[in-house]
């Protein structure tokens, strides 16, 4: 009901689902409660499969092709960002740890609100589109040093990072956390070296289509499965494997068979972000969280604003540009939960920073509509 509206009054389906969530959640009509979060991880697998198939359509030697433009507008947006907004909280007298953990957090855009508002408006081909894609695909990447950092982050840590860590890794050495995950990220490339496109061949002799899809399933999954058991990102993993097998002979029936999947459960994530909106922190201390939200956006998009400046872009796709990004992503969810189980991040703070990441995914579409 909510996203057929919310397309009728041209806001876009991403905000439809946002609204749906918020009114099936524990503050409106409480259909879903506490499980809020249980649906979360459920829904990651919208982003874990978008990904995926961002991967697929990025071959490597395309990645190579946008190296410049990922590197000189993605990688200046990242650090710009993260030492501007670590300066302004060790300056507001938080431990430089925690100021470190979340000012990297913040510093990423949602792949999932971005990519969907802009296709949708058929801007991804225009200047503003292009230099987009350049900065979430920088960002994506870029969570990957994040989350191998905070275990070390972690050993430094006065409380040392002893947390309810489920990832069999919680038990090592932080140097050795970080080896791992680094290893992880190896054993993804080899793997869809040497492993998938054999299995596919074989599937593919079967020319059963049910069974193709649910091998295109099992590749999802695994790859996530195993990214989960090293602590890391379960969407990361997945659009490795994507870049991988974007050269393989299977690319396109993988993206045909996947793309309804990513759909529904990208539209289930939206809605579970809606849901997961704590109503009840943000009433305690509204001036608190609206004046950190917005001053976060206003930050963002002012780097945002000076990074497409500099890089030539007229004022029209310049405004598109920025004021799409400047929304904090859904990977600081993941960011944010593993800081919490290393105990880099207490509870309050993780709940609060989630709050501002969740109210900052919800007003992008009304921001990019105003615009």
């Amino acid at each position: 009901i909510c996203v057929p509206i919310a397309k009728k009054l041209g806001m876009g389906s991403v905000l439809g689902y946002l609204i749906a969530g918020i009114l099936i959640g524990p503050y409106v009509l409480e259909f879903v409660g506490e499980e809020g979060e249980d649906i979360m991880h459920f829904a990651e697998f919208g982003v874990v499969m978008m990904l995926f198939l961002i991967g697929l359509e990025l071959e490597p030697a395309k990645l190579w092709q946008m190296r410049a433009m990922i590197t000189r507008v993605g990688l200046s947006q990242v650090l710009i960002t993260s030492g501007l907004l670590f300066a302004a909280m060790v300056l507001l007298g938080l431990d430089w740890k925690v100021s470190l953990a979340i000012s990297l957090s913040l510093s990423l855009s949602s792949t999932a609100i971005v990519l969907q508002s802009l296709k949708e408006k058929n801007l991804l081909n225009s200047s503003a589109g292009k230099n987009s894609f350049a900065v979430l695909l920088m960002q994506d990447i870029a969570v990957i040093p994040i989350l191998a950092v905070l275990p070390l982050l972690a050993v430094a840590s006065p409380t040392g990072g002893e947390g309810g860590h489920e990832s069999f890794i919680a038990q090592v050495p932080g140097w050795l956390q970080t080896l791992l995950v680094i290893g992880a990220v190896g054993l993804v490339v080899l793997l869809g070296r040497y492993a998938i496109v054999p299995l596919l061949r074989l599937i593919s002799r079967t020319r059963l289509r049910e069974l193709f899809v649910a091998c295109a399933l099992l590749i999802v999954v695994g790859i996530a499965f195993l990214m989960e058991a090293v602590g890391l990102s379960p969407a990361l993993g997945t659009f490795l494997a994507g870049v991988i097998l974007a050269n393989s002979e299977f690319k396109h029936e993988l993206e045909s068979d996947l793309e309804p999947f990513k759909g529904l459960l990208l539209g289930l994530f939206f809605i579970a972000v809606g849901a997961s909106i704590n109503f009840g922190l943000i009433f305690d201390q509204a001036l608190l969280v609206i004046s950190i939200t917005l001053g976060i956006m206003l930050v963002k998009t002012l780097v945002l604003f000076g990074i497409g400046k500099t890089n030539k872009m007229g004022l029209d796709q310049n405004l598109i540009f920025s004021i799409s990004l400047n929304q904090v992503g859904e990977f600081s969810f993941v960011t944010y939960s593993f800081a919490s189980q290393l105990q880099i991040l207490d509870q309050n703070t993780t709940e609060m920073m989630m709050a501002v990441t969740a109210l900052s995914m919800t007003l992008t579409p009304l921001l990019i509509l105003a615009n």
